[in-house]
């Protein structure tokens, strides 16, 4: 995981400019996660290692799924891409190409991706509190996604790229746990 992170970077890059000359961020944003979304299927992972499968092939099905799940990116620069990749055994580093052009993408657009992630639903008002308190904090919009999550117990959890700011009752149980055994 950590290697398909750096390798990610310079084709997220190179993704990222190709995308930000012609004017399609919001396309290339969507045609990158789709082709992620295709590689991470169960079915397309068994045949992308398979020593058997014509690369011509799922290159072409990549290629033509990522290309109709975002209109506007040239057919035959997102599939030189997926080419790119598949000739250099880099697919399966397509999700983290994905969230690499989409950080670039939101630091373009002077905007945070925040990830709220609680115990129980949060209500709209406290998330819009939430995400005016980040606004301040980060100087930046913010783009706030929510997830559900019922191990933490209670509380919540918030994560901007690399800040993971962790109040939810399982992580103070965890810290109450490493103390006592300490």
């Amino acid at each position: 995981m950590a290697e398909n992170i750096a390798i990610a970077r310079p084709y997220a890059r190179a993704a990222f400019e190709l995308a930000r000359d012609g004017g399609q961020l919001d396309a290339w944003s969507e045609a990158i996660a789709a082709a992620a979304a295709v590689v991470t299927d169960d079915q397309i992972k068994a045949v992308i290692g398979a020593p058997s499968t014509d690369s011509t092939q799922l290159v072409a099905l990549i290629s033509d799924i990522a290309g109709q799940a975002a209109g506007g990116v040239p057919a035959d620069q997102l599939g030189n891409m997926i080419r790119l990749l598949a000739e250099n055994d880099r697919l399966t580093a397509l999700p983290e190409i994905s969230a690499a052009f989409d950080a670039l993408k939101a630091e373009t657009e002077n905007r945070v991706e925040v990830t709220l992630t609680a115990a129980s639903p949060v209500d709209e008002a406290t998330q819009a509190r939430i995400v005016e308190a980040l606004k301040q904090r980060f100087g930046r919009e913010v783009s706030l996604s929510f997830e559900l999550d019922e191990t933490l117990i209670g509380g919540a959890r918030l994560q901007a790229n690399d800040l993971v700011i962790d109040g939810s009752v399982r992580a103070g149980l965890d810290k109450l746990a490493t103390a006592l055994a300490g």
